[in-house]
Order: structure tokens, then sequence, then C-alpha cells
């Protein structure tokens, strides 16, 4: 006789927050994004609930994003070596909390606040309390607040982004992609920058005027951020008489944009990767637009998903 045993999904419990039109569900396993979708379409690839997360789906990035050659840098004098998170390209890729538990701290039908304590460990002997805050708006949508509090007793590096898929339903080779960026940044082969971030005039990465992607492969961070009054940089992605569109505040001077060559299934190509980030890749290694978090220090930024 098998004995029944009711448990709970692999990403932990599930919160729902809804307001007038959107809905969204965030995960206990590293405060991810599982869904978001307005008036029942959906504005970003989801997954099961008791499916393991492949190519980072809604994570979020604490304390560093995208990647750090070969998980090594030097820091305050030290030098610290990470554990290679993604063996094939030798690199430590994407923090430590995507798959953590978060601690609810506060719930409200359109809000759910979540919690996490980062403890020092080899490759990052630093100590941080984390919140991540997901509201909605009838009319704006979502937004999303990421801070972090150094409660160590040194400077930590720090740095964080998201990692949402934005889509409209339609495969992206059909839609048009807009990106307010005036840079963007070479890499080689194993997706570290190769050099500085260059000007996107004349290439296929000047996406600032919006224009059908095609087959374009894109794994590519973006910086020159033009932004609205509002300090809003934007990614857009319209196709099928829909537009899902993403902003990240100033805290944000980076965004990673990723076409989905690698989400499994019939995801392939149907969503868009749009990442805001405040550091470039491997920026622990070479310092670019770290965040040198002091004792008792607080950072934080905002970004954003809504239907146009």
């Amino acid at each position: 006789m098998t004995e029944s045993i009711d448990g709970e999904p692999i990403s932990g419990v599930q919160h729902v927050i809804a307001a007038g039109p959107y809905r969204a569900v965030v995960t206990e396993a590293g405060a991810g994004l599982r869904e978001l979708e307005r008036d029942g379409l959906p504005l970003v690839l989801s997954f099961d609930a008791d499916e393991p997360i492949q190519v980072s789906f809604g994570q979020l990035l604490i304390p560093w994003p995208n990647r750090i050659d070969r998980g090594r840098y030097a820091y305050d004098g030290r030098i610290h070596q990470l554990d290679l998170s993604e063996p094939k390209n030798e690199c430590a890729i994407h923090g430590l909390v995507r798959s953590s538990p978060w601690t609810l701290v506060e719930r409200e039908p359109h809000r759910v606040r979540l919690a996490h304590r980062l403890m020092g460990r080899a490759g990052y002997p630093f100590r941080l309390d984390l919140e991540a805050d997901y509201a909605l708006d009838a009319e704006r949508g979502l937004t999303v607040r990421l801070s972090a509090r150094n409660v160590g007793t040194r400077t930590a590096p720090y740095g964080h982004g998201a990692h949402p898929y934005l889509t409209v339903g339609e495969p992206i080779d059909d839609c048009a992609v807009t990106v307010t960026a005036d840079r963007w940044l070479p890499v080689d082969e194993r997706l570290i920058p190769s050099g500085p971030a260059v000007d996107v005039s004349g290439t296929p990465y000047d996406l600032r005027n919006g224009r059908k992607l095609g087959g374009q492969v894109i794994d590519n961070a973006f910086t020159g951020l033009r932004r609205d009054a509002a300090g809003r940089a934007w990614v857009r992605l319209t196709g099928g008489g829909r537009t899902t569109a993403l902003w990240a505040d100033a805290a944000h001077p980076w965004l990673e944009v990723v076409t989905a060559d690698a989400a499994p299934g019939d995801r392939r190509r149907r969503g868009l990767g749009a990442e805001p980030m405040t550091c470039p890749p491997n920026a622990f290694a070479t310092g670019i637009d770290v965040i040198h978090l002091r004792p008792g220090a607080h950072h934080t930024g905002s970004w954003g998903i809504m239907a146009e």
C-alpha cells in the first residue's frame, strides 16, 4: 500500500496577487515571477509550479546579474572564487538566491513582499538582507522593487537584476522589438564581454526605433539608455495586435536582451528576455558599475511590466 502525502510544488508557496485586469504569481523559491497576465493573456513566459526552472524564467539575480568569468574576482585586496554554476561556459552566473526560500513579510490582495537573509559563503563572504516587493496596479501593471541592506562587517560588492521573458503570444521572429539604448556590449563565445560597449548605429543591435526581429539571435547587454520624463528606460515587444513593455528606473543603467533560443519545447523564441541590471556581465571582475555596499548601507531599484 502506498501512502499518499500532500506536498508542495518544488517552487514552494505560490503567492497570487491581482489588481483590475492584472494577475501575477510569485514563488517562494527565489521570489521569482512565475506568471503575469492581463485579461487572461500572458505578458511573460511562465512555467509550472512543479517544473524545474530553465533559462532563468522570472528569476531574481542577486548579488550579481549575468556572468563572472571563471567565477574569480578580486575585491578589497582579496581574491574570491565562486562555484562555477554555468560549467559549459566556466562561469558563475546570476547570483546566489535563485532557488533559495524567501519568507513572506507582508501580503495584500494586490501586493506581496518577501525577504531573504543571504549569509556569507566561500566566494562571497558578505552578509546581506534582501527584500523583493511585487505590486500590481489596475492601470500601471506590475512594479517590482528590489532592496539590499549590508548587515555585515565589511563593504560588499553588489549588483542585481531580474530575468523575465516578455511575450505577446506570438513567435518573436514576427514581432517588433524596441530597446531605448545607444550602445551594446559585444561578447566572446563564452558570453563574456570582449571589449567596451559600442554605438548601436548601423548595427543589427540598433533597436531604438523598433523593428521586426526576424531570426536574429541576441544575448547581449545594452547601455547608454534613453529615458522618458519619469527616468525610465524601456524594452517593448509588439506583435499580434499586442505590446508588452518592460521599464527600468535609473538604478539600472544596463538592460540584457535575450532571444529565447534555449527555452524548452514550444516556448523557444516565443519570448524576449528583458533583464534590468545594475551592472554589466563580468562586473565583479572588471569593477564596472559595481555597487560598493558599506556596512549599514542600503540600495534599492525598481522595474516593471505592463501591457500597452
